[in-house]
């Protein structure tokens, strides 16, 4: 996965948003869409599992300079949005964790 040009197609979605708000909802829709397409089932090696943390990492801080931006904006949806993609990153990278204690990717 092209970790970088799946998340330069966000900002074209919002721009056809009527509200700050809706951007904001649709920027973070862009990063969950990013974050489907990790399947945490193809990490096999270090390398994979370094590319899946980065592709995690990034999500996070693209959607606190979401936050960032929008402060102003802050609708429930934006926030409920926002912790629901925040809940999935962790939880994915527990799971990446688990395979590293448990042996399942290779060196």
């Amino acid at each position: 996965m092209d970790m970088f040009g799946a998340f330069s197609s966000i900002d074209y979605q919002s721009i056809r948003a009527k509200t700050p708000a809706e951007t904001a909802i649709k920027r973070l829709s862009g990063i969950g869409e990013v974050l489907s397409g990790l399947d945490i089932d193809t990490i096999h090696s270090q390398g994979d599992m370094a590319r899946a943390l980065r592709t995690l990492d990034t999500a996070d801080k693209c959607i606190r300079m979401i936050l960032t931006e929008f402060r102003s904006e802050r609708t429930k949806d934006v926030i409920r949005e926002a912790n629901r993609l925040n809940d999935l990153i962790e939880l994915a990278r527990d799971e990446i964790s688990g395979l590293h204690h448990a042996g399942g990717v290779l060196s």
